[in-house]
């Protein structure tokens, strides 16, 4: 176990990204009490991994769910511009005849969070789940421009 976390863990984020709300916890690792009071639970937030890319006409996310149907994920939009996504993943069945020998996949309730700039139009979000990736698009609203009036000098 590292005591020195991993800030960037492999993604393609900026912990500096002020539209970002993902959870960081220091003490998740530990055998205690996570200070935050996010419980066990919860550590399937870390493994729900999302890209966010913003194109011309829109901010497109793809967030990776495997083993997750699109009945167990809900997307949200909360105080008008903040895109939640929740779910969870349940644990598999166990039998009193199974022997595990490793168990790698995280289970249980995930949330992220992404606060949106004021050119999106969260009443037109629309999302689709395919292969376990859930693709979340909300359109930008159209840049207008300025209308340019010439005006005439006289004298």
């Amino acid at each position: 176990m590292s005591i020195v976390p991993s800030l960037f863990g492999g993604r393609r984020s900026n912990i500096f990204d002020p539209f970002s709300l993902d959870v960081w916890d220091p003490f998740k690792d530990f055998p205690i009490s996570s200070s935050s009071g996010v419980s066990r639970e919860t550590s399937a937030l870390v493994n729900a991994r999302v890209d966010w890319k913003e194109t011309p006409e829109a901010h497109v996310f793809k967030a990776d769910l495997p083993g997750i149907k699109k009945e167990e994920v809900k997307v949200e939009v909360e105080d008008g511009n903040i895109l939640q996504i929740t779910g969870q993943r349940n644990v598999e069945k166990e039998d009193k005849n199974d022997k595990w020998h490793r168990v790698e996949r995280s289970s249980g309730k995930f949330t992220r969070r992404f606060r949106l700039p004021e050119n999106a139009k969260m009443d037109h979000v629309k999302a689709a789940m395919e292969n376990g990736v859930l693709t979340i698009t909300v359109p930008k609203e159209e840049v207008k421009k300025p209308d340019v009036k010439s005006i005439e000098i006289s004298g």
